[in-house]
């Protein structure tokens, strides 16, 4: 038996009987837990486990779909089961109303009351009230050991130059954090759940950019989502670069173009 299902079953005073590796242990293990009881559990490894509770739990209370956190230690999450994902092609629209009502829940600052990882990424959040300096210095400054002298130099120009291209006090919106397609749980034309967050409070377009970056929502979403601020296509550039940037770190130089060319596009 899968030890990490073991662990979950004894977290939840059940037996754990079958367990089956599930997608996405890139950066952590995860697998489905048939227990004892009859029901079905996904159960998470990884440092952040507390954390990403809270952050499922944040979720939730803004009426979004996710995940109910079952249990929870130092370094194991276990979660509901939301069944096997379908695919998105029938559920775009309600994607859009179900991001809308995350972002309608909003913070005091920009940030989170704790850092975050993406692995071995650091995600420094502590807040500040003002966007653009929250962007350079929490979001892509610290990327600049990881660059080339050249693009480092680049990255450190598009951040001092941030004042001028984001806007100052952007409604601090509750964000997903890491909202691309994979972590989008979705069934029968609905959104079952949304996964594996890094939520902090800021500016909806960074949720936005991010299920960009890798290829484009169906006009559905926009329609559920609706209305979004004037110069949105310009910005998303710089919101869409840090995510590179953190591919970037975590997998290599195979995202070193990617990277290369948003900052240039940001510029």
């Amino acid at each position: 038996m899968n030890p990490l299902a073991e662990q979950a079953a004894d977290l939840l005073d059940d037996v754990a009987e079958d367990s089956t590796p599930l997608h996405g242990g890139d950066l952590s293990e995860i697998v489905r837990v048939r227990l004892a009881s009859g029901r079905a559990v996904v159960a998470k490894s990884g440092g952040t486990a507390r954390a990403e509770a809270a952050m499922l739990r944040a979720i939730a209370d803004s009426g979004a779909p996710a995940p109910a956190v079952l249990a929870v230690s130092d370094m194991l999450l276990v979660m509901s089961d939301l069944g096997r994902e379908t695919g998105l092609s029938q559920a775009w629209h309600p994607l859009g109303e179900a991001v809308a009502r995350l972002h309608a829940k909003t913070g005091t600052q920009y940030g989170w009351h704790e850092d975050h990882a993406f692995g071995s990424v650091g995600i420094p959040n502590a807040p500040l009230d003002d966007w653009p300096t929250f962007w350079a210095e929490r979001r892509l400054l610290p990327s600049v050991p990881a660059l080339s002298p050249g693009l480092a130099r680049e990255l450190e120009q598009l951040a001092g130059r941030l004042s001028e291209r984001l806007p100052a006090a952007p409604r601090p919106a509750l964000l997903h954090g890491d909202l691309w397609t994979g972590n989008v749980m979705a069934a029968e034309g609905a959104v079952t759940g949304l996964i594996d967050p890094a939520c902090y409070y800021g500016d909806a377009e960074v949720d936005l950019a991010m299920l960009c970056l890798f290829g484009r929502p169906a006009p559905e979403f926009w329609d559920g989502y609706g209305p979004v601020e004037p110069g949105l296509e310009e910005r998303r550039p710089i919101y869409t670069l840090w995510p590179a940037l953190v591919h970037l770190r975590l997998f290599g130089g195979g995202y070193a173009g990617l990277v290369e060319r948003l900052i240039r596009e940001a510029q």
